[in-house]
């Protein structure tokens, strides 16, 4: 794994992932949710984690481990780039709303890591480079 930015504060309760799938990748089984279809690019995944979040980044990193998360399907296609985390106060769906505006991203697949809450989904794919999160 070779990350470029990897910033992780204790008090934070939210993160974002991004990662590189280096080529187009057909029928991924995303969980419960269906086989989907991932084109080369970027992708940022966004979470929250009320505590411990250090092991939340961590364990999404991973590449073998019990799948979980929606994230956990499509990590093994994946080059992980950059991890960052963010004080609560914008919430999980703001954070994600924020970064995909600020990089011009769209949404793939529906139910993408938001189903304990109304978004359309918490991933969001760009084909072009974006720069790794400006910490603030």
């Amino acid at each position: 794994m070779k990350l470029t930015h990897y910033s992780v504060r204790e008090t934070d309760t939210l993160y974002a992932v991004k990662a590189w799938l280096p080529e187009d990748r057909s029928a991924i089984p995303i969980g419960k949710l269906g086989q989907f279809y991932f084109p080369k690019g970027y992708y940022v995944y966004a979470g929250s984690a009320k505590r411990n979040i250090r092991a939340r980044v961590d364990r999404h990193l991973q590449m073998d481990k019990k799948k979980r998360w929606h994230i956990d399907y499509l990590r093994p296609y994946l080059q992980m780039e950059a991890v960052q985390t963010y004080p609560g106060s914008e919430g999980e769906c703001g954070l994600f709303q924020r970064l995909m505006r600020e990089n011009a991203g769209t949404m793939p697949v529906k139910g993408f890591g938001s189903s304990d809450c109304r978004c359309f989904a918490h991933l969001f794919y760009s084909s072009e480079e974006m720069p790794d999160f400006i910490d603030f």
